[in-house]
């Protein structure tokens, strides 16, 4: 099943896209999906995981959440 890690910035408050985001894919994905946590850091960081790939990564990429949710439903539908 599909792993999905958000690593994000505490001091930034990074806490709430986290978890919008974090509940996003739940809702989309729901039991398919084996865990979506959140993990806090520093140093500005909001990096997305599937399965240990990285995804996005905040200092390269605009934030959207609709390419972060693609790249979640491309390693679930490879899974299925």
């Amino acid at each position: 099943m599909t792993r999905v890690e958000i690593e994000y910035c505490v001091p930034c408050g990074h806490l709430d896209r986290a978890a919008d985001l974090q509940r996003d894919l739940l809702a989309l994905f729901g039991q398919r999906l084996e865990t979506v946590s959140l993990r806090p850091g520093d140093g500005g960081v909001f990096i997305v995981r599937v399965d240990g790939e990285q995804v996005f990564d905040k200092s390269t990429d605009a934030y959207d959440v609709e390419a972060i949710t693609e790249a979640v439903r491309e390693r679930v539908q490879a899974e299925a």
